[in-house]
């Protein structure tokens, strides 16, 4: 499909920040990969910095523990079907959920994105309906910005079984945005082990 969007997004008043954290966190056994500390501080919390002030509104996708996460988005977003199906269920009951034209997804388990991920992600976005991030050498198919106006096309592919996140965008006119300068920004941390590494790493960042 190579339709096109309306007009070029303003951040502040044409942009929800949606960061997902409803997954089951099965390589952390389980828990809650969005309230995991780092350095004290929630990891959702972490990516909500990336955001705030920066965007029109702040939504959290959560399917659990949600009065904790209230305390940290405008909104809090559950999937609009349960069972834990996947970021594209986030995604769709995110678009679903917001007000403005474009909608920012995020993943809640990144904690050192680009701070001017918002400017760089619009800037990249042009003619395109999706703009995903990419590191220089992969993309990462959940730092994307996209139009809520494709919640129906999104709504009817997961009504047909789709829950690839890159299959359904290829359905429509995307593109990526080049971070090739800070690929470390977009590490996740799927395990214990992945977050005891980025502590250690900090840890030594602050020594003098």
């Amino acid at each position: 499909m190579s339709d096109r969007p309306a007009s070029v997004p303003n951040p502040l008043t044409d942009v929800t920040g949606l960061i997902l954290a409803g997954g089951q966190g099965r390589r952390m056994g389980g828990r809650d990969k969005g309230l995991e500390s780092l350095g004290g501080v929630s990891l959702a919390a972490h990516v909500r910095e990336r955001l705030a002030g920066r965007v029109a509104e702040v939504l959290i996708s959560a399917n659990r523990h949600l009065e904790r996460y209230r305390c940290l988005a405008d909104r809090v977003v559950i999937d609009a079907e349960g069972g834990f199906q996947g970021p594209l269920m986030g995604i769709y009951s995110g678009l679903r959920a917001a007000t403005t034209p474009w909608v920012l997804v995020v993943p809640c388990d990144t904690p050192e994105l680009p701070s001017e991920l918002v400017d760089r992600m619009v800037a990249g976005v042009g003619h395109h309906r999706i703009a995903v991030a990419h590191d220089g050498e992969r993309l990462h198919p959940v730092v994307v910005l996209l139009e809520r106006a494709l919640a129906d096309d999104l709504h009817a592919a997961l009504a047909a079984g789709e829950r690839k996140v890159g299959r359904w965008y290829e359905r429509h006119a995307w593109t990526r945005v080049d971070f090739s300068d800070c690929p470390e920004a977009f590490g996740n941390l799927n395990s214990e082990e992945d977050k005891r590494r980025l502590e250690t790493r900090l840890d030594e960042e602050r020594r003098p």
